[in-house]
């Protein structure tokens, strides 16, 4: 095994950002999500874009514009392409055997909803030993019934700082963090 670290952005499709469900800092997040693509691709080491596919269900049905990526994401051929089918993207998806075909032990995750899909994630990829690194101002929510979206990340962000791993390890570290680990 390779050891290698994997980029994993997750759910920043058209239909999850919409004027209905407006989520917290998407610019800032797109842009955060852009350059650290940018820096890996230029590292050689993969990056995924994780699309729901909620095919039949008649929300993000594959190929419709809600279920396509954010225009504003600079996406380049050699990314991968991962479809899920619930909130875990590792459920009856190909993403655990293409991280074993790259020689994947590190995943960087960020993307949407915070509070939903980049969770289920984080805690699959926790249970099946690998190490996680959550970029804390990467991920992005929607405000709640009960909890605004900015307090969701915090708490969040919070959550996996304090969780007990299992073989693997979490860690949670700003863009510029992980920014200038990289580049240095």
């Amino acid at each position: 095994m390779k050891n290698q670290t994997a980029l994993l952005i997750i759910d920043m499709q058209k239909g999850s950002f919409t004027s209905a469900t407006p989520r917290f800092d998407t610019h800032g997040v797109i842009k955060r999500i852009n350059e650290l693509a940018s820096i890996f691709r230029g590292r050689q080491l993969p990056v995924f874009f994780i699309q729901h596919d909620g095919t039949g269900t008649g929300e993000f049905e594959k190929g419709t514009p809600e279920w396509e990526n954010l225009d504003e994401l600079f996406i380049e051929a050699s990314d991968y392409h991962i479809d899920k089918y619930a909130n875990d993207v590792f459920y009856r998806s190909d993403l655990q055997m293409e991280l074993q075909t790259q020689g994947v032990s590190e995943l960087v995750v960020m993307g949407c909803a915070t509070d939903f899909c980049v969770e289920s994630t984080v805690q699959s990829a926790l249970t099946k030993d690998y190490e996680v690194l959550v970029v804390s101002d990467g991920h992005t929510t929607g405000n709640r019934p009960h909890l605004k979206a900015e307090s969701l990340i915090e708490h969040y962000n919070w959550v996996w700082q304090n969780m007990i791993p299992t073989r693997g390890s979490i860690r949670v570290k700003s863009f510029e963090q992980i920014k200038n680990d990289m580049l240095n």
